[in-house]
Formats: C-alpha cells, structure tokens, sequence
C-alpha cells in the first residue's frame, strides 16, 4: 500500500499528539475525527506574540483532543499548527468561543498570512 505524503504526516501527528495529551485514536472514532495541519506567517519577529496569543486562545475548548503550535526551524516567522477534534462540528463549534474570538482579534494584526492547509485522515484501522 503506498501512502501519500499528507496522509502519512497527518496521520502520524494526529497518533502522536494523541499520545502525548494520554488519548489513544481507539478512544474516538476514526471515521468522525477531524484533523488539521496548517502553517501561518506571523509579521516579522511577532512569531513568539502570535504563539502567545493562539495558546490562550486555545484553552478548554470541548471536542479537542490535540491542539499543538510547532516553530517553523526554516523560517523564522512562520508556525504549524497540528489540532485533532472529535468531529467537524467540534472544530466549528470552537471558532466561536469567546476566547477563540479573542484570540483571533489579538493574532489578526500580526498574521502576515497563510501556507499550506491540510485536512487529514487516520490511514488504516487499529494499532
């Protein structure tokens, strides 16, 4: 079986951020998790500030399982962000909570943008 790149590094992120938050992916359903791997430019050197902000931000929010913020080693303004939901909804859900709102109104000012997106997907069945 040949896996492509994006599956093979989504899925591997989603098992390991499970992990390391003491979940395993037998804890939900594989077929409903929503998983999203995305890179973001902060304005120059604001990258530790926008870091500061999504991790507020990112407190307590139902149906996460992982939400993790990654410093790019190549490029000095731009961040991963990793985050592993129960379902879909979940994610939508926590666009409107107020600290999500908060955040995004802080961060705004000083995203200099957006690079790749990924929504991925668990390959194969139990491990």
């Amino acid at each position: 079986m040949i896996l492509n790149r994006r599956t093979f590094v989504g899925s591997t992120a989603a098992a390991l951020l499970l992990a390391s938050k003491g979940h395993t992916m037998e804890e939900v359903d594989p077929a409903q998790v929503y998983a999203i791997i995305g890179q973001m430019m902060s304005a120059p050197g604001k990258r530790d500030e926008l870091i500061g902000y999504l991790t507020e931000g990112s407190a307590a929010m139902p149906g996460n399982l992982s939400y993790e913020i990654w410093r790019d080693k190549a490029d000095e303004n731009a961040i991963w962000i990793t985050e592993v939901w129960t379902d879909e909804a979940s994610h939508k859900a926590s666009l409107g909570l107020p600290q999500v709102q908060e955040a995004i109104r802080k961060a705004r000012p000083i995203i200099a943008g957006f690079g790749a997106r990924a929504e991925v997907e668990r390959a194969g069945g139990k491990r």
